[in-house]
């Protein structure tokens, strides 16, 4: 009797180890936008090489042969959808697809972004709302598409790429910062809601990146000529390019960045944000040591306009 004990005793045992190691492989999925290039592609490549089947969102798939090869060449489990930020049914019926096809969603990393530079002044009505359509609303869309998955999983990482720009803003970005700090605001109050569903939100905070950001910013249509003596911001413009082209010398790789949000969404206790880059950390520190005005006079002569 008291072997049939001991052994049904050791098969209860048996069958909540195998329960539980189950549970903690259970595969885990990765929705990663603007995947085509730059961050979201270094993200989608990381990913998967850590165990999450990825999928490298991006809204023209035409870009996704580089992805392609390497997750083939290297057994990546990786898998191209497409998805456009800016269109609501492309949101949706990605997010249904993936739902449809592993029933679950654990990460979501919003990247799709880019910049817009130019002066207020000169930048129309029609490319501020494009800004913010991808930035700002882009990101929303995501996070809304995926909530109610999350929620009923209690479980998620909404990692947002915000930048170093979502705190400090720099000359002729009125409409990018705008977005930024739009994204971390909503964000910040977001985590609250969310906490109470074991979601937790992540910002990242990056500088000056290696990766075709740059060369993919938008000129507002009417600041084009950056040379255009007709401007009244000509002068301003010319200077703080210089300055923007000093930054980029002093930029990190995109898979530094990747490396950090695999490190978020591993960690069971992520931070909230995460600064990236020594420019980064040198403006992040110096704005908090300074008043408004100290602040302000730093930062003009930092780019020449004093």
């Amino acid at each position: 009797m008291l072997k049939h004990q001991d052994s049904t005793s050791w098969f209860a045992g048996y069958i909540i180890v195998r329960i539980t190691s189950n549970y903690m492989t259970e595969k885990k999925v990765a929705v990663v936008t603007g995947s085509s290039t730059g961050i979201g592609f270094e993200t989608s490549i990381i990913l998967a090489k850590n165990d999450f089947y990825t999928y490298a969102t991006m809204r023209n798939t035409d870009k996704s042969r580089e992805i392609v090869d390497i997750a083939n060449r290297e057994r990546l489990p990786i898998k191209v959808l497409q998805l456009d930020v800016n269109d609501d049914r492309s949101v949706n019926n990605a997010i249904d697809k993936i739902l449809s096809e592993e029933k679950r969603i654990d990460i979501l990393v919003n990247n799709a972004g880019y910049a817009l530079v130019g002066p207020l002044e000169e930048t129309s009505i029609d490319e501020i709302k494009s800004q913010f359509e991808t930035n700002f609303f882009g990101a929303i869309r995501a996070i809304k598409a995926v909530l109610p998955t999350m929620r009923k999983q209690r479980s998620g990482r909404i990692v947002n790429i915000a930048s170093m720009g979502g705190r400090i803003a720099v000359p002729l970005d009125p409409i990018y910062h705008g977005t930024k700090f739009a994204l971390e605001g909503a964000c910040e109050s977001l985590q609250y809601e969310l906490e109470q569903f074991g979601i937790k939100i992540i910002l990242i905070e990056p500088g000056a990146i290696k990766s075709n950001f740059w060369s993919n910013l938008k000129i507002a249509k009417n600041a084009e000529q950056l040379t255009n003596t007709n401007s009244p911001y000509s002068q301003l413009i010319q200077t703080v390019s210089k300055s923007f082209e000093s930054m980029s010398g002093n930029s990190v790789p995109a898979e530094e960045v990747a490396k950090v949000i695999l490190q978020a969404v591993t960690s069971d206790k992520p931070n909230f944000r995460y600064v990236i880059g020594k420019d980064a950390e040198m403006f992040m520190d110096t704005r908090k040591n300074m008043s408004d005005r100290e602040f302000k006079e730093w930062m003009m002569k930092n780019f020449g306009l004093t």
